[in-house]
């Protein structure tokens, strides 16, 4: 009987009944220890007839143990990784200790997505997750990256969680907090546990506090004792459930109590291994008889298992410490699986009251294997007490130093930033001191500014120029692109400075890292060269993921090689798919976002900013989100949506990290909403913002033929020509199509009479220029031509420019095009024109063009990190807005 539960239990009912009829769901139950979480699991479980059921409980014991959970939970389903994708089912064989290579944090987390779709194709799936809290982290990042992306599929995940240390991270997902329970409903759970005087009953309810196992137990307790207290005094647990159970304890023999240690220092553990470590300690099985009487445990020719966690919490605080440390070391002696080694390396970590030196190796192994199979968390954790452990002060700071760089990988970035701080003070050599600035600098870019962030790279790089120079080359390119992020003069020539001291000499990437950093600073003359050759010297190798590739193709973009720049950018993005590599993907995704923008490939953007965003988010990658926030404000000012401009730019704009280039896209997006909403001079203003400084060398710069067409509209011919010299010093030197397109687009603006006509021709003769700032011009174009009546040219300019902005989604255009053509007594094309693609979400989108060329839905899922039934979730909804029936369709339209 569950008592006071009612809307929990209404809850529960939903969640189960949903996932029946195919849509999944989940759910975290949290409250304090005996609030009756495992009691309303199990009332999930009764209610999910016909339903497979996969219930798994934290053990407290292996909450350091890579992927523990996770392998708990799939130990029936091992033979169904053959169904996954190739690379899926190898991350979780490596995660499960079964071989492979090094695997990718998140390639786990997308194969327990793959793995649960595929189990629940049989018939709906529950997934009970008790006392979450001790789940091992690699596992939670795992299950919490599934369980949000399963909403079409019949998949039902509940997790139950106690409040407190250590938690559970659940953001965004449903949650419910139990409460304790009323006095009349502890009044009810004390009549239905045992026949008891008012007065004792009363007492109950006061010192239990509401919690109904205290209740249950006290209730008990009082129900077995021979004589009734004496109203004034107090019961034997005094309001108190675990020392309740640390008095049981107490009163067991010490042979039990040893037996009981035992199952309490490792929960996992199979009885022969109990009992292994048992005779070496002096008892055997027969010991557990007292606590199974005294319903403590229960023993079955498996394990041991306590009756609740509090209990195994009371036997293990309850025990001296030599005891424990004993019991520890039986168990690793006892564990001589090689399955077993990273349990056994804790259990001698445990055992040690001091520095121990081969407990601290053995824990330095089972980071390196963690590592391996993509647990950054566990390798953290293990590397932390590895470095407790170490005597040495040196070889304890080198390895609090990697501990700070797991830590990172992980997204523990508090944690990372502390650890690092620790180990530069003792580590003994000077990569060490570097390798712990460069992670502080990466936290600081999060947690506090780019700007700081460059401050304390350009520390960690100065002191190993000559010593560990490709260490302080990494340093320095990621100090450089922070400052270019600063949109600073004075952190970028501090970059240059160090980056030209490396005594190894110049190579094609230090090179163009200079460069980039001049054209920042406005010595374009001497910085685009260097670019060049070092974004071609890269393009025209073979593909492969690499921090030197990412960069390249940037340089391509701000040198206008844009189509160059998709190409490398979209080829680094699919590779990074392919590895499952999440925590990197936003960070790439980026900047092919904004070449796909530059480039006019808007819904292509909007796809991959979308996605990025999401993951960001998730992965508490917050400083990236506001970087893609300015990007995707952009895109819904050229899109239409100028409230989703605004509220994505006001976003920006409040960040406290004072992100330079960001802020300056953010005023482009809001200066772009302005002039398609004929607002030319408050465009104007925020045009001459997103211009200005380093920003206006940068991306920005294409952002200059909008400040001409605001201040021409404005009618403010001094501002007009304000930023002219940047763009077309910039055409020059890159001698881009891209680029000349746009200065000839000015030209026409600010001539006017007839050379501008021969201006906007020349601009639209360019075969490279984008299908966005072609459609522009020819908009630009045919409002010239419609002033110097010439109706038939106008009309088809403006015809022209309206077709590409519906197939290219630029639909904020749209009404300017109208109001042009409607002046030319010319009919507008209708919403019908407007279908097709530009109905779709960027999901939608981007499951539908992988579906034309031929992909499966497992193919597509394994791409996008979806289930399969997701995508076919995705095109269902994308057919009628294509209006197609059949699959084979997709093929014949342009998207």
């Amino acid at each position: 009987m569950i008592v006071g539960r009612s809307a929990e239990q209404s809850r529960i009912r939903r969640l189960v009944a949903d996932a029946k009829a195919g849509r999944g769901g989940s759910l975290v139950l949290r409250g304090e220890a005996g609030i009756g979480k495992t009691a309303l699991l199990d009332y999930a479980q009764s209610a999910a007839g016909g339903m497979r059921v996969l219930r798994v409980v934290g053990i407290q014991s292996e909450a350091d143990v890579a992927y523990a959970a996770l392998q708990l939970m799939f130990v029936r389903d091992q033979d169904r990784l053959a169904a996954l994708p190739a690379a899926q089912a190898a991350a979780l064989r490596a995660a499960f200790g079964a071989g492979g290579g090094p695997v990718d944090r998140g390639l786990p987390g997308a194969a327990t997505l793959s793995l649960l779709a595929e189990i629940a194709g049989d018939r709906p799936l529950l997934c009970l997750l008790d006392d979450a809290q001790w789940f091992d982290g690699s596992s939670i990042a795992a299950l919490l990256f599934a369980v949000r992306r399963l909403p079409a599929d019949p998949v039902a995940v509940i997790f139950a969680a106690r409040d407190g240390e250590p938690g559970f991270p659940a953001a965004g997902m449903e949650s419910v907090a139990l409460p304790r329970l009323g006095v009349a409903d502890a009044a009810r759970v004390i009549a239905a546990a045992a026949t008891l005087p008012g007065g004792v009953t009363d007492r109950i309810v006061a010192e239990s506090g509401g919690n109904p196992l205290a209740i249950v137990e006290l209730a008990a307790h009082a129900a077995e004792a021979t004589t009734v207290p004496a109203p004034i005094a107090p019961l034997s647990a005094a309001g108190r459930l675990e020392e309740h159970f640390r008095r049981q304890v107490r009163g067991l023999a010490e042979a039990t109590r040893t037996v009981l240690l035992l199952a309490a220092a490792d929960h996992g553990s199979a009885l022969p291994t109990l009992v292994t470590a048992a005779a070496e300690l002096g008892c055997g099985a027969v010991d557990f008889e007292p606590a199974e009487r005294g319903r403590l445990v229960q023993v079955t020719a498996d394990a041991v298992t306590f009756r609740h966690p509090l209990i195994r919490s009371a036997v293990y605080q309850e025990a001296p410490f030599a005891h424990r440390a004993a019991a520890h070391r039986a168990l690793a002696r006892a564990l001589t699986d090689p399955r077993d080694a990273d349990r056994r390396a804790w259990h001698v970590a445990a055992a040690a009251g001091g520095p121990d030196d081969a407990a601290a190796d053995g824990l330095e192994q089972v980071a390196r294997r963690a590592t391996g199979r993509g647990a950054a968390a566990a390798a953290a954790l293990a590397l932390n007490r590895a470095a407790q452990l170490t005597a040495a002060p040196a070889i304890r700071g080198g390895r609090l130093v990697a501990a700070a760089r797991a830590a990172y990988d992980a997204g523990q970035l508090d944690r990372a930033a502390e650890l690092a701080t620790q180990g530069a003070e003792l580590a003994g050599t000077p990569a060490e001191v570097a390798e712990a600035g460069w992670v502080r600098a990466q936290v600081a870019y999060e947690r506090t500014s780019p700007a700081e962030a460059t401050r304390i790279a350009l520390a960690a790089a100065a002191p190993v120029l000559a010593v560990e120079p490709e260490l302080a080359v990494s340093i320095l390119t990621e100090a450089t692109w922070c400052a270019r992020d600063t949109a600073d003069p004075i952190l970028l020539r501090h970059c240059t400075q160090l980056l030209r001291s490396i005594p190894a000499g110049p190579t094609l990437l230090i090179d163009g890292l200079v460069g980039f950093a001049e054209l920042l600073c406005g010595d374009i003359a001497t910085a685009v060269e260097p670019m060049r050759k070092a974004f071609l010297a890269v393009r025209d190798t073979d593909g492969g993921v690499s921090l030197e590739r990412l960069n390249a193709a940037f340089l391509g973009l701000l040198i206008g090689e844009d189509e160059a720049a998709v190409a490398m950018l979209d080829e680094h993005v699919a590779q990074l798919r392919g590895r499952g590599a999440l925590g990197w993907l936003p960070y790439a995704q980026e900047p092919l976002v904004l070449a796909q923008l530059a480039a006019g490939r808007i819904r292509d953007a909007d796809g991959n900013a979308a996605e990025a965003m999401a993951l960001a988010e998730e992965l508490g990658q917050d400083l990236e989100f506001v970087v893609l926030a300015a990007a995707a404000a952009w895109l819904a000012a050229v899109g239409g949506d100028g409230e989703r401009a605004q509220r994505l730019a006001t976003r920006v704009f409040a960040d406290r990290r004072q992100h330079g280039m960001a802020a300056a896209q953010a005023n482009w997006a809001l200066g772009l909403v302005d002039l398609a909403g004929g607002d030319p001079r408050r465009a104007l203003d925020r045009f001459e913002v997103a211009c200005a400084g380093p920003a206006g060398r940068d991306l920005m710069v294409r952002a200059v033929p909008d400040h001409v067409e605001a201040a021409v509209r404005a009618g403010d011919a001094s501002r007009a020509g304000r930023f002219l010299a940047g763009l077309a010093d910039w055409a020059a030197y890159t001698r881009s199509p891209a680029a000349l397109a746009l200065l000839r687009r000015c030209r026409g603006l600010l001539d006017g009479g007839g050379p501008a006509e021969r201006w906007f021709e020349e601009s639209l003769a360019g075969e490279d220029c984008g299908p966005y700032d072609q459609a522009r011009t020819r908009l630009l174009f045919g409002e010239w031509l419609r002033r110097h009546r010439r109706p038939t040219r106008a009309r088809e300019q403006l015809l022209a420019a309206y077709e590409t902005f519906v197939r290219i989604g630029a639909g904020g255009w749209l009404p300017r095009v109208r109001a042009e053509l409607t002046a030319l007594g010319e009919t507008a094309p209708g919403a019908a024109a407007t279908a097709g693609a530009g109905g779709l979400t960027p999901q939608e989108l981007q499951v539908v063009r992988r579906a034309a060329v031929g992909m499966s839905n497992r193919e597509i899922a394994a791409e996008l990190f979806l289930s399969p039934r997701t995508v076919g979730h995705h095109l269902y909804r994308a057919y009628p807005k294509l209006g197609v029936r059949r699959r084979a369709e997709l093929g014949k339209l342009e998207l």
